[in-house]
């Protein structure tokens, strides 16, 4: 066929109805009930046919139907309203990151890279948590007024489609997304108003992508997307499918990422000074920082790499080696030759930068040992994930203790305008103020809480809870339907589920280690749980195993089995195709949240936390996030065990799931039905407001956003704005001084060191320690002296440690220095000490990444 020529039509707004263009475009709308509620105001019957999808909406709209709202006076009124709320947003010039930081010099912008955006359900660019994560990360970033850019691809068919065949086993259809039917907007260029190109080069050819900007907010989020004419067949469907296809397809949707990820900012004028990978799909990012800075700026490899490694964080939420992308060698090579010689290294250095044992030439090429050695900083996604992350990681820092492996812990949250139902915020509106939209992290107003009546909140859960039914019904009902079910089955459908029964959700990827089946171990006694006429007992699942899955898939067969049984088929229902808009029905509705993944196999996991500013409870293992809450307040709800770790995985399933069953038949239930006179389960209402006065304000994207700004994005700024400075002066300078380090390393002995260990210390007093240190042509500037202690284990060897940094005090020898300091005796018991040294320097900001530390 002769070549197309594309060109676009727009809807014919009347001119009083011009703005809904402006407001569609703007994602503000996917977290504002007042403007959700002006656009399903215009077609309800459209907008949930659309997949809430307000640009569509305005595509498809009869024309007639346009001018009548042009005609109708509340539904002007009502949009006056929305634009002024809009208007201000937008334009605030006082955010809280002007307010709290307003020093920042003006180039201070943060690029987050991810595989997978969550935003909203009619962009599916999001698979599950991780996407979600993203999305509610943009959208605070956005409500903080924080200058960051998201990066990402737009996937031409998403993430598929489940549904479920007769037997109940899953199956994936894959549909066509036209991303100019989304409420994203195709980059242009300013020049001659073309789709703006950028091309990435892959073997024996270039890649083009274009740049589609979805606005979330304030915040822009780029996506690159390959469907375009300018590229072969193959070529334009690497961005088709989120997580399909084979390894190659992998690789070529990282690099595209994360080099083409760069080349996009570039293209864009945006040069971000600090940028946060997003899981290791996204180290690529770090390669095309280093080749612009090679090639633009005429450094050399280790003098760019000092500049990158200074601006990158990077967040791991994978508690498994199983679950890291690794790439062989030879596809490796075959997608990067080209740029070995463009950045100055071969193919073994730069293959070095993906292995642990850089001289190991059959190791795999591994994304996140790529992500550590472009980063300076590093995090888990909740206190305990980070405690096995570095254990998990600890051989990436040879020589370090595992408690000293830097790999620290910021908490994941949710946006919780996002997720919470539109009765819960007003019934918080009206008792609360207005003080928790605006600043979700203050306790103070989260304490208000407690003085909510009790008959208000419960009958706003009553309500929700009745919707999640309503919502089950129907969507049970086109299920069934669709699988060309018997009538009597369709029309049992509409049966299913009491809406005043306790009600039980769980709803997350079907992964074999979230046991989703737990619950169902003992069938019988949970069918005696489920049919109690005096307390009934009801089951929500939801959730997608991976295609390739086939164990995941069997646990979905498994609960369709179990729900088909005569006794439970009301009681028990599985809902096809979880995303954001099951998630939210769900996460709205249900009273308890069940999470039962084996610890400590959780990284975090955010869907519980979702429920709680709902008036949810969670019902889980203490892995992942729920560590911290319960440890906040075990009132907030309820733990499942008390964190133990097994080896026999049979034997833990056993003990955990009878430890389950106990919890439902003698707490949860009993207090889910003991109602007072007034029929209030009143201390149930107690463990409500307690669960939504703790937890909230703690577990939230706008106090996570914060804790990434604050402990990493502007000190990350800072080094590598600095570092850039003068023509790079001081990028040139550190790496000159890593490589003097490197090569006088050898020549550095700890050749003695002194304290007197002959009596006792009385708590508060101090021990004098000095270190005679061989610097060979190093200086005491050079290193760090540290003496390492804490009290001894039962292993006797240090826990807790902690370091007194000794300081020089002159020279004992030509190449030799004294270092001497104190160590506080805090505590009584026995302790131990060591004396180790670290390279020194102040743009250093890892001295661990330099794999230098010497021991006594």
């Amino acid at each position: 066929m002769a070549k197309i020529t594309e060109f676009s039509v727009i809807s014919s707004l009347p001119e009083k109805l011009q703005s809904l263009r402006d407001l569609a475009s703007n994602l503000y709308w996917s977290w504002d009930v007042e403007v959700l509620e002006l656009f399903r105001r215009m077609d309800p019957q459209l907008w949930e046919s659309s997949r809430h999808n307000p640009v569509l909406i305005l595509q498809t709209i009869d024309q007639k139907a346009l001018e009548a709202l042009a005609s109708d006076d509340g539904f002007l009124a009502h949009l006056d309203r929305v634009n002024e709320v809009v208007s201000k947003y937008i334009n605030e010039k006082k955010t809280w990151f002007s307010k709290t930081h307003g020093e920042v010099p003006d180039n201070f912008k943060v690029a987050y890279f991810s595989a997978e955006f969550g935003i909203t359900e009619c962009i599916p660019t999001y698979s599950g948590g991780l996407g979600i994560l993203a999305g509610d990360h943009v959208k605070s970033a956005s409500d903080l007024g924080i200058p960051l850019v998201g990066v990402g691809l737009m996937y031409q068919h998403g993430y598929f489609r489940q549904y479920l065949n007769s037997d109940g086993y899953q199956q994936e259809a894959y549909f066509n997304n036209d991303p100019f039917k989304m409420p994203v907007s195709l980059v242009r260029s300013k020049d001659d108003n073309k789709p703006l190109l950028i091309c990435v080069d892959f073997p024996g050819r270039k890649v083009f992508a274009r740049i589609w900007k979805a606005q979330v907010g304030r915040v822009p989020l780029y996506l690159l997307d390959t469907n375009v004419p300018d590229n072969n067949p193959n070529d334009r469907a690497i961005t088709y499918q989120l997580y399909g296809g084979d390894k190659e397809m992998r690789i070529q949707q990282e690099i595209m990422i994360g080099i083409g990820g760069m080349k996009a900012l570039t293209a864009l004028g945006i040069n971000p000074c600090a940028v946060h990978m997003n899981e290791g799909h996204a180290a690529f990012s770090g390669i095309g920082r280093i080749r612009k800075l090679v090639e633009e700026e005429k450094l050399s490899f280790d003098e760019a790499l000092v500049t990158v490694r200074a601006g990158g964080i990077f967040t791991t939420h994978t508690p498994v080696p199983a679950g890291i992308d690794i790439f062989e060698p030879n596809l490796v090579d075959r997608y990067f030759s080209y740029y070995y010689d463009r950045l100055g290294l071969n193919k073994k250095s730069f293959l070095a930068l993906g292995r642990r044992n850089p001289e190991n030439d059959l190791e795999p090429f591994n994304m996140s040992f790529l992500a550590f050695r472009v980063s300076a900083y590093y995090n888990g996604v909740s206190r305990l994930h980070a405690s096995v992350s570095r254990s998990m990681w600890q051989g990436n820092w040879p020589q370090v203790p595992v408690d000293d492996v830097p790999i620290t812990n910021i908490t994941n949250g949710v946006h919780i305008h996002s997720w919470i139902s539109r009765e819960a915020g007003e019934l918080y509106d009206r008792y609360l103020g207005s003080r928790w939209r605006e600043d979700a992290t203050d306790k103070t107003v989260w304490e208000k809480v407690k003085g909510l009546p009790d008959e208000a909140l419960w009958r706003t859960h009553e309500l929700r809870r009745e919707r999640l039914v309503s919502f089950a019904r129907r969507k049970l009902k086109r299920q069934l339907t669709d699988r060309g079910a018997s009538t009597q089955e369709i029309e049992m459908a509409e049966e299913v589920l009491e809406p005043n029964a306790l009600t039980i959700g769980f709803a997350r990827r079907f992964a074999a280690y979230k046991r989703a089946t737990l619950i169902l171990r003992q069938p019988e006694r949970l069918k005696k749980i489920l049919t109690s006429k005096e307390h009934p007992v009801q089951l929500i699942f939801a959730g997608k195993a991976h295609p390739q899955d086939e164990e995941g898939k069997a646990l979905i067969r498994q609960i369709i089995h179990f729900s088909r049984d005569p006794e439970v088929r009301r009681r028990v229902v599985f809902l096809e195709n979880h995303d954001m808009i099951v998630s939210r029905y769900m996460v709205q509705g249900v009273d308890v949240w069940l999470n039962n993944p084996r610890r400590p196999m959780e990284a975090s996991g955010t869907s519980g936390m979702k429920v709680v500013c709902n008036g949810g409870l969670n019902l889980s293992i203490l892995d992942g996030w729920w560590c911290e809450a319960y440890e906040i307040d075990p009132n907030a709800g309820w733990a499942i065990g008390k964190g133990e770790e097994y080896d026999d995985l049979n034997l833990q399933d056993e003990v955990e799931a009878n430890a389950l069953y106990n919890l439902l038949e003698h707490e949860v239930i009993p207090l889910f039905y003991n109602r007072s006179e007034d029929g209030l389960p009143r201390r149930w209402i107690e463990k409500m407001k307690t669960s939504i006065s703790k937890l909230t304000p703690e577990f939230n994207t706008n106090r996570m956003v914060q804790e990434y700004l604050e402990r990493f994005y502007l000190t990350a700024a800072e080094n590598c704005l600095d570092l850039v400075k003068d023509d790079f002066a001081k990028t040139k300078e550190l790496a000159l001084w890593i490589k003097k380090v490197r090569g006088e390393w050898q020549s550095v002995k700890i050749e003695d060191v002194t304290a007197d260990t002959s009596h006792d210390y009385v708590v508060g007093s101090e021990m004098a320690v000095s270190a005679k240190v061989r610097l060979g042509s190093l200086t005491p500037e050079d290193v760090s002296v540290e003496v390492y202690y804490g009290s001894l284990d039962q292993r006797r060897e240090i826990s807790k440690a902690d370091t007194v940094v000794l300081q020089p005090k002159g020279n004992s020898s030509d190449e030799s220095c004294l270092f001497k300091g104190f160590v506080p005796c805090m505590h009584s018991g026995q302790h131990g000490f060591n004396v180790r040294v670290l390279p020194k320097h102040e743009h250093l900001v890892q001295p661990y990444n330099l794999g230098l530390i010497l021991w006594q």
